[in-house]
């Protein structure tokens, strides 16, 4: 026989376990379906079915249509969320949401003006002239998900498979106790909810079409039955036993098939619906209503008015508790959806959602909470009751030590979490909620095994692109070193010299003929930047009278005259040390010549250079104080110009520095002639040579005598000169009325200064050149003694 003979002859199937709880249906399902009417705002989950959130349409401020998107799908697991009335967008913000965990998600909230104005729409007359896929796609666009509970995407079942649909069951079964939102809309809208069902069978084609409904409805299959004009709708009474109402316990019931584990329905060609989502088809389709209110039962004997109503898409529960007369006891408990399989909401904040088919509010004596837990007597009473024909004290033993692979291969997932373990169990075991919270565990690390994966992917793309990077790199690092290597060979090929040794040679050069030039210049900045800051500061601290721009002009130039004069004098004291070695290599003179006369003048000579050295270096220390006393001499009377006595000191200064300059050099190239005489040859060694060492002998002790005597008059020069150089600031200052009398004598305090470095100048040369003749007088006279004492040696042996 047939599927449809068998259904029609009343032969029925049954599934493994199941449970006989009390219904509890009335007194809720016996008053017709209310309007709960409009809240005063609208709290709307984005995020209302299983799949994906859509993408936000609207902005804070913004004012709405009823039926207008407020979210729009990007593919087809994404649902839009339309508005129940027209109003304004108040907030768009993380709110309290209808979900077990009690956790915040994103709100659209809006503030209904009262007026309930529609959006534009186009009603559909004849459903057959569209194909499937115009209709599969208002479907989607209308937001509709199944209504049972689940909240899966209505137009993903309805897609065309592999498989060809062959049966299309509507489940109007609404197996668990207290709710009785379908039975309502059976008795109330029968004609509707056959019309819907047309629409899918257009869209599926199937060869079979059942509507399946609970035994303890007979208010609704006469309806139906009623109201039924098509032969091909088959309408069929399932016995009372929870959880029938399940896809894969329906389907067996029906067709004795069995949905294979980690299967769907469509592999067997059959396609389940919910009443209330054919009823939501037709409004879609015929009426272009989108899916902005559903029936909701309001059960339980803390309501005064219990009882069905249509209540808008983000109604929040309060006013529903508010609207039919919530008597709260202490503690009271709110529970989303039945008994069975209902979660305690954490607060009365939470919207409807379009899953939300009953709210209940039990009394303690009603429903009392669960007792205590206590351990697991291994009764396997859960494993009778489970329609799933799982092991659920194994799953409770793996999901309590979190054996995730053992989960695994005990079919976790195939739980339906329906609660008939739970309800049996005398040891008050809450074992749905040990496998809620293990599937979270798993697609926990299911979705970090992903990531990592992703990742590692990422990873390697790296490791490779970089690899590749630097090999390119590499290579045109290579190719570019072949090249410069070649441009060398050619260019030494071609000069005949390798270019980056000349370079380095050209550079060195360069170095070593610049270097000395450029420190000592910057040595001689160094030193005139000092004393300038010294001479300023001391002008700073002269409170008496401000400095004239013009002499401070003077006396810079003067200062930068004085630091060239220095430079120079040490170039060409550089110069005369540089000259010393080609003299020590001057050939000897004849030793045929006598000694004796030679070494008494050489003796006389010695200390005649050291006196003129002491000389010479007593005239240099002098001319540099006379250079500081010109630049503190008394300044010319106030009645002449003060002008020409600043020129005067600046050319007295002028002449002392090159004086300075002059005798420094004097004295550099006497030493430098000194060194060069000491190398020269002896005279012949055959004469005698003891009374030439008494007399050297006196004169070297004179000559040590006169070295003293000329550092001390050296280190006076000094402290004289540094006593100048602090009167300087006072000298380029401008004359007051007291040093009046002092000016008068300024002119002839100039002239003197040019007499004394004209004096200074002579008497340098001459130290110097009697400096000269000194040292090569001594360097003969210390020839002199050494062949001498040889020749006395090689007597005595002899």
């Amino acid at each position: 026989m047939s599927l449809l003979e068998n259904l029609k002859a009343g032969k029925l199937h049954q599934f493994h376990g199941g449970i006989h709880p009390s219904q509890r249906k009335s007194p809720a399902n016996l008053t017709p379906i209310s309007e709960a009417g409009l809240p005063k705002e609208l709290i709307l989950q984005v995020r209302q079915h299983i799949g994906q959130s859509a993408q936000l349409k609207v902005t804070v401020g913004e004012r709405v249509l009823k039926g207008q998107l407020l979210t729009e799908p990007l593919n087809p697991m994404m649902m839009p969320v339309h508005a129940p009335t027209s109003g304004t967008i108040s907030a768009i913000e993380d709110r309290p949401v209808c979900h077990p965990s009690g956790l915040d998600g994103l709100c659209i909230v809006l503030l209904p003006d009262g007026q309930d104005e529609w959006r534009p729409r186009f009603p559909v007359a004849d459903y057959r002239l569209l194909d499937s896929d115009v209709l599969l796609n208002r479907i989607h666009q209308a937001g509709i998900t199944g209504l049972g509970g689940a909240g899966f995407p209505a137009h993903v079942k309805l897609t065309p498979r592999k498989n060809a649909i062959k049966t299309l069951i509507i489940n109007g079964v609404e197996c668990e106790p207290y709710i009785s939102a379908d039975d309502r809309l059976m008795r109330e809208h029968p004609q509707d909810i056959l019309q819907g069902i047309q629409i899918l069978r257009h869209i599926v084609q199937p060869s079979t079409t059942i509507l399946a409904i609970e035994d303890n409805k007979p208010e609704a299959i006469a309806a139906l039955k009623a109201a039924n004009q098509d032969d091909n709708i088959v309408i069929v009474a399932v016995p009372t036993k929870y959880p029938s109402g399940g896809e894969k316990q329906l389907i067996e019931v029906l067709t004795g098939l069995q949905v294979p584990r980690k299967g769907l329905p469509a592999n067997l060609g059959i396609v389940v619906q919910n009443v209330g989502t054919a009823f939501a088809i037709k409004n879609a389709i015929i009426d272009d209503e989108p899916l902005i209110r559903r029936v909701v039962t309001l059960a339980g004997e803390a309501f005064s008015e219990p009882g069905n109503a249509w209540v808008h898409i983000g109604t929040p529960v309060r006013y529903l508790l508010q609207r039919y007369g919530l008597k709260a006891e202490l503690e009271q408990r709110v529970i989303m959806g039945g008994p069975m399989m209902g979660f305690t909401l954490h607060t009365a904040a939470a919207p409807i959602i379009k899953g939300s088919n009953c709210i209940l509010a039990p009394k303690y004596a009603e429903l009392p909470p669960p007792p205590e837990e206590m351990a697991c007597i291994r009764c396997s009473q859960c494993a009778d009751a489970c329609p799933a024909s799982l092991l659920p004290q194994q799953l409770y033993w793996y999901a309590r030590s979190e054996e995730h692979d053992k989960l695994n291969s005990h079919n976790l997932f195939d739980c339906i979490e329906c609660g008939a373990c739970a309800y049996v169990c005398p040891s008050n075991i809450p074992l749905v909620q040990y496998y809620r919270v293990a599937k979270a565990d798993i697609r926990h690390a299911e979705h970090e095994a992903v990531q990592a994966d992703r990742a590692k992917v990422r990873f390697e793309a790296r490791q490779e692109r970089l690899a590749r990077e630097k090999a390119e790199r590499q290579a045109r690092q290579a190719k570019a070193a072949a090249e410069r290597k070649a441009r060398m060979a050619e260019q030494k090929s071609a000069t005949g010299e390798d270019p980056v040794a000349a370079a380095l040679a050209r550079v060195k050069a360069r170095q070593q003929t610049a270097a000395p030039d450029d420190m000592a210049a910057a040595r001689a900045a160094r030193k005139e930047e000092a004393r300038r800051n010294r001479e300023l500061k001391r002008a700073a601290q002269d409170d008496n009278a401000p400095v004239a721009s013009t002499t401070a002009g003077t006396d810079k130039q003067t200062a930068v005259a004085a630091a060239i004069a220095r430079a120079k004098a040490r170039k060409a004291a550089q110069q005369a040390e540089s000259s010393e070695t080609p003299d020590v290599s001057a050939p000897a003179a004849s030793a045929t010549e006598p000694t004796t006369s030679t070494a008494g003048d050489d003796k006389k000579a010695a200390i005649k250079a050291a006196v003129a050295r002491a000389k010479a270096r007593k005239a240099a220390q002098q001319a540099e104080s006379s250079d500081t006393s010109n630049a503190s001499a008394p300044a010319a009377p106030a009645t002449e110009p003060v002008a020409s006595t600043a020129g005067d000191d600046k050319k007295a200064a002028i002449k002392a520095a090159v004086a300075r300059a002059k005798a420094r050099k004097a004295a550099q190239q006497a030493e430098s002639s000194d060194t060069s005489n000491a190398s020269a040859p002896a005279a012949s060694a055959t004469e005698p040579a003891a009374s030439t060492a008494d007399d050297d002998k006196k004169a070297a002790i004179k000559a040590a005598v006169a070295r003293a005597k000329a550092r001390k008059a050296a280190q006076q020069a000094e402290s004289e000169q540094a006593a100048g150089e602090q009167t300087a600031a006072q000298a380029d200052a401008p004359p007051s009325s007291a040093s009046t009398p002092k000016l008068e004598n300024s002119a002839a305090a100039t002239n003197d200064a040019t007499d004394d470095a004209a004096a200074v100048k002579k008497a340098a040369i001459k130290a110097a050149v009697a400096k000269a003749k000194a040292r090569k007088a001594q360097q003969a006279a210390a020839t002199l003694d050494t062949p001498a004492n040889s020749l006395s040696d090689k007597g005595d042996e002899s």
